[in-house]
């Protein structure tokens, strides 16, 4: 997933998933999880809502580089790690709404599971709908059920996968090379889902860490 973000940042999308440093390993991930929980923390023991939309808002500003800085580095099942792969989808979808909602949609016409209500999605699912569930989901974090956001995170990440394979089919005999690129996007997808399940799991039993 991480490799299809190229905009707003110089930090290259090659980079994201293998993003080092000269810092001790050890360091880095205790700042990861000290600032993932302390942030989580704060926001949600007093959720004043100016805070919230500067935090939900905060990479249109300053870019994703701060927060690849902090928390790129951390394992997919931990705190840091859920809100890495959270901001990233947001920023997947706001370089490209019209793309994603379009592979989205795609998704809840083939998808034979819930995924779609669980995502929460407005539909049809244009461009607006889909910046305005990322939007939501990454609010979710902090101001509702931490899980239940998560848990929209991975079902969005699902629908989406289900999108890439079903047009990635299409494409199979015209478009061989595009073909390829969706089907691999829809690993990826496939994979940050589970490991937002995970994340929610832990989460209800107390040992996100």
């Amino acid at each position: 997933m991480a490799e299809d973000f190229h905009k707003p940042t110089q930090f290259s999308g090659s980079k994201f998933e293998s993003f080092k440093g000269g810092e001790d390993p050890a360091q880095i991930s205790r700042i990861a999880h000290e600032t993932a929980h302390a942030v989580l923390s704060r926001v949600r023991s007093d959720p004043d809502p100016a805070t919230v939309e500067r935090l939900v808002a905060y990479t249109d500003e300053h870019g994703i580089d701060a927060v690849a800085e902090l928390w790129s580095r951390a394992t997919p099942r931990s705190l840091p790690g859920a809100l890495w792969r959270i901001y990233l989808i947001r920023l997947l979808i706001r370089q490209d709404p019209q793309g994603t909602s379009y592979l989205y949609q795609r998704g809840t016409e083939v998808a034979v599971t819930i995924d779609p209500v669980v995502a929460g999605a407005s539909a049809p699912t244009g461009p607006d709908e889909i910046i305005a569930l990322a939007d939501e989901i990454l609010r979710g974090l902090f101001t509702g059920d931490l899980a239940v956001a998560l848990d929209r995170a991975a079902a969005f990440c699902r629908v989406i996968a289900t999108g890439c394979t079903s047009v990635a089919d299409d494409l199979d005999a015209t478009e061989p090379a595009r073909s390829h690129e969706l089907t691999r996007r829809a690993l990826r997808f496939s994979t940050t889902a589970q490991e937002f399940t995970s994340c929610a799991r832990l989460w209800r039993q107390h040992s996100l860490e």
